[in-house]
């Protein structure tokens, strides 16, 4: 019997942990040179749940990668590219949906909520792409498109207004 419930306590906690970003693309505005975008690398490199970064210098976009079980935060990731000098012109992430539970277009991870506020009846397993629509992450035309659908929610804590 006891090993019975190791054996469970184990399934849950590998199912749980499949359930991450994996990787992101992230667009800065306001990148003039070379500089500009190494002195914004090097801000994001500081914070523990990126593996690693590429560049693409000619779109001003940050390839990232995550750490294999480290929480990701969203909120600083664009606090670091603020604080380098520049914004957040989008950011669409990977998210592997095995083992997440989908209810009512909402799921949490890591303490925070996302919405998928262009869900439907969409069903999500693997790795999916999504694109954060709310301010501060999102130009303001994808922002306006998508605020009215998320306004009317409320949730405890952080929530993310997401698109597929």
């Amino acid at each position: 019997m006891k090993t019975l419930k190791i054996f469970i306590v184990l399934l849950i906690t590998t199912i749980s942990a499949k359930a991450q970003f994996t990787k992101a693309e992230l667009q800065v505005s306001g990148l003039t040179c070379s500089m500009c975008s190494k002195a914004t690398e090097k801000s994001l490199r500081t914070l523990e749940f990126i593996g690693d970064i590429k560049v693409d210098l000619n779109r001003n976009i940050f390839l990232i990668t995550f750490k294999k079980d480290a929480p990701v935060n969203l909120d600083q990731i664009s606090k670091k590219v603020q604080n380098a000098g520049f914004f957040v012109n989008s950011l669409k992430a990977t998210f592997n949906f095995d083992g997440v539970k989908v209810s009512d277009n909402t799921f949490s991870y890591a303490g925070d909520n996302y919405r998928l506020v262009n869900g439907g009846d969409k069903t999500l397993s693997g790795p999916v792409m999504i694109t954060v629509v709310d301010k501060g992450f999102a130009p303001a035309a994808v922002y306006k498109k998508y605020s009215s659908a998320s306004a009317d929610k409320t949730e405890s804590g952080r929530t993310y207004h997401i698109a597929i």
